[in-house]
This record gives structure tokens, sequence and C-alpha cells, in this order.
């Protein structure tokens, strides 16, 4: 079982199977990415 982990704020993005346990990290989770956007458009 491996585990997705944004790199930003640490939270768990997805579930993947694997035979080992893994954790990878994402660059930015969705919750990040649309943050950063709403900062932009202020």
């Amino acid at each position: 079982m491996g585990i997705i982990v944004c790199q930003t704020c640490n939270s768990t993005i997805d579930h993947y199977e694997d035979e080992k346990v893994n954790v990878l990290y994402s660059a930015k989770c969705d919750c990040c990415q649309s943050e950063e956007h709403g900062q932009e458009t202020r």
C-alpha cells in the first residue's frame, strides 16, 4: 500500500496498491492549487 501526500500541506491525496509501503510526495494537492489560484485573482 502506498500513499500520495501533498508536499505543501502534508495532507493525504490518494492511496495506491504496491507490494511495499511507500510515501510519494506530489507537487500540490487540489486544495493548495485552488488556494493559490484564488490568491492570484485578488
